[in-house]
């Protein structure tokens, strides 16, 4: 008797119904390693009500060879088999797409005549496009949603059938679906057309489906409404989009819900406002209008970067505007144009009408000046890195504040290596990203994930199956030296086609994933530019080239950093550290020499002489996220002291000015220098 993991079923080869007997049999094996023969075409519900009526009563769906299918669909070759029930991880998609058809059709039974187009599952939860005349509002989710739970608890089955195909397109012109019918002909010709029902009600769609509606159970809910066009063609008519999430239980909904009020409270785009970091305007789309305070934050964090890779690094600056030519040499032009920018000079009678790229990314500039000057393989490894503004064409729909954005710098790398080095090199960029996001706060749970070759790729097998070894060792190693704090994952397929590749997921003060560090191996760069260094049997070698980037897009790191911390910010990174204010004018001149004592010990600080209550002043700063008020009066004046209020504690600690300096002056010292001095 053995148990699966997912289902907590225990089961074994006393428990399966026998096998009738006949031709054409298909082999089954279950997740205990046992195995049984089936009449071809017996299906998944067959098996489970053969093996226990609780198990069938339970299963919502099964996984043939790791893949996700109906719990009635007929097994028509050997597989492997394992029951999915609603608290199974996997089920979770399951449980939104049917949701999704759950509130197709609520809608079209409160508002007859709206016609429904697609509803896939998204990262937490789902959507459905509607056309109707009115756009749905948020008023409209109480209604929607009562009949939602009307339609669960009738708990009718999914059930599927494959039509024709003319005969479904008929079908949905009799119903008015004109939008259905576009989608009938978008399918491929050799893939069947599958209908699945819910009662009455019935949706085009590929499932696959749990067992009924009542399995997508009551922990859902509607979050908000968008407008979309149709195929996202602004040339289409313009649909009203409902975003729901649903889960396998009620207190999973809960903190989600939970997660997201707190997402909103430290949301960067509000903070920036508050604080005076930043802001964005239609005269210049997806690019940042940075302020002296967010400038300096952001400035704080280059710095620090510049200060990890100095002696390890050199930095470089390739130029912004490069000929196409270099691009189509790169392979960009040919695949990634879609997403860049390009110029050429606006003047009429310009004597150079060529077209230039805006760079999108820095690695062919790096290329260019590894080339530059014969290398030999005693100087590598070498290491360029560029703080890099590039450009990126995202659509307005896809812009989010700093976290996407068509403008921004890239704090990444290459390094130059022979395959001998690669192991050390991956292993050094691992202590770095580590290092570094420890640094900024991200203490807890990082998830590393070895992404390997996709169907298409450069390279030789050789070449892959060499880095592919080197990184696994690699990921092992990280995984041994995490101390628990490491998860690793592999993703099959997932690899670039130019070599396999980390990535670095870290997680959030309120437990949101972030993906930012990358490492990426690449087989094909170096080569289209011809770049090479000479071996020790002066042959021409072409270098690995390994791109690395740490924080990704410092404007998004920017960003993900303003969440995590809620705008307070650790001393060190704060854009204004102390702010020195004045409880009476009596008090100024001396306001005045603690605010020069503070500066001449790199403290940055403002001064606030205004003539307002500190109560209120006290509030203002507060709201602004400065770390420490330095509250001085006439006694303080009297006796060279301060009062320092700090940000989030109540009360106040009064200290000597010169102890006070001291204490301040080493808490928003960087802690890689804390490293260096002790």
């Amino acid at each position: 008797m053995s148990e699966n993991p997912e289902s907590g079923f225990k089961f074994g080869l006393a428990n399966l119904k026998p096998a009738d007997s006949g031709n054409g049999k298909v082999k089954v094996t279950f997740p205990d390693g046992a195995t049984r023969e089936y009449p071809s075409g017996t299906t998944g519900l067959d098996i489970a009500k053969g093996i226990s009526p609780s198990l069938a009563k339970r299963t919502v769906a099964m996984a043939l060879d790791g893949a996700l299918s109906d719990l009635a669909d007929p097994i028509t070759h050997d597989a492997t088999i394992d029951f999915i029930n609603r608290e199974d991880p996997r089920a979770l998609e399951l449980i939104r797409h049917d949701a999704a058809h759950v509130l197709a059709e609520a809608v079209q039974a409160l508002w007859p005549g709206t016609q429904v187009t697609i509803g896939p599952v998204i990262d937490n939860g789902f959507y459905y496009d509607f056309f109707r005349n009115e756009p749905f509002t948020p008023e409209d989710f109480a209604a929607i949603e009562k009949k939602m739970r009307e339609i669960i608890a009738k708990d009718k089955p999914f059930t599927k059938e494959e039509w024709d195909r003319e005969k479904t397109k008929q079908v949905f012109r009799d119903k008015g679906e004109a939008f259905k019918v576009e989608l009938v002909d978008a399918i491929p010709g050799n893939e069947p057309i599958k209908i699945y029902h819910q009662g009455d009600w019935f949706d085009l769609c590929r499932g696959p489906h749990m067992t009924s509606t009542g399995k997508v159970g009551n922990a859902f809910k509607l979050m908000k409404v968008a407008g979309a066009y149709w195929r996202g063609d602004s040339n289409n008519p313009m649909l009203t989009r409902i975003y729901g999430t649903a889960f396998a239980k009620q207190d999973d909904l809960d903190a989600y819900l939970k997660q997201l009020e707190e997402a909103e409270k430290r949301d960067h785009r509000r903070l920036g406002r508050e604080m005076d970091l930043f802001h964005f305007q239609e005269e210049g789309p997806g690019v940042v209008f940075w302020h002296a305070k967010g400038w300096t934050l952001f400035q704080a964090i280059v710095a620090y970067m510049r200060r990890r890779l100095a002696g390890d690094y050199d930095e470089v600056n390739a130029p912004q505007m490069l000929d196409k030519s270099l691009w189509e040499t790169s392979g960009h032009w040919e695949w990634y144009r879609e997403n860049m920018f390009a110029a050429q000079s606006a003047g009429d009678e310009a004597e150079d009408k060529r077209w230039f790229a805006i760079k999108p990314m820095n690695c062919p500039g790096h290329v260019l000046i590894f080339k530059h000057g014969l290398k030999s393989y005693r100087e590598l490894p070498i290491r360029l890195a560029e703080f890099g503004i590039v450009h990126r064409y995202e659509p307005s729909g896809a812009m989010h504040g700093l976290m996407r954005v068509r403008g921004f710098t890239q704090d990444d790398a290459h390094v130059f290596c022979t395959e001998a080095q690669l192991a050390d090199e991956c292993l050094k960029i691992n202590d770095l990203i580590l290092s570094t996001y420890a640094d900024f706060g991200f203490e807890g749970e990082l998830t590393v994930k070895l992404s390997t070759r996709p169907e298409k790729r450069v390279g030789t097998d050789a070449a892959w199956d060499h880095a592919e070894s080197v990184m696994t060792k690699v990921l092992e190693q990280i995984k041994a030296e995490g101390h628990n704090r490491i998860r690793t994952e592999i993703s099959p397929g997932e690899g670039a086609f130019y070599g396999p590749k980390f990535e670095y997921v870290l997680r959030d003060a309120i437990g949101r994933e972030w993906q930012c560090g990358t490492t990426q191996v690449d087989f094909n760069l170096p080569g289209r530019f011809g770049a090479f260094y000479i071996d020790d049997q002066s042959n021409k070698v072409t270098p690995v080239m390994v791109h690395r980037a740490i924080c990704g897009s410092l404007e998004r790191f920017t960003g993900i950093l303003i969440e995590h911390f809620a705008g307070h910010f650790p001393l060190w990174l704060a854009p204004v550290q102390a702010v020195v204010t004045t409880i009476t004018s009596d008090a100024d001149d001396y306001a005045r020499e603690v605010v020069a004592a503070c500066r001449r010990a790199g403290l940055r600080v403002e001064t606030d002489l205004r003539n307002e209550k500190i109560n209120y002043k006290v509030r203002e700063h507060s709201l602004a996220k400065v770390p420490a008020l330095l509250v001085v009066g006439k006694k303080e004046a009297e006796t060279r002291a301060v009062s320092i209020r700090r940000l989030g504690k109540e009360g106040q600690n009064v200290q000597s000015l010169d102890d006070a300096l001291k204490a301040l002056a080493w808490e928003a010292t960087p802690p890689d220098l804390k490293r260096v001095n002790g």
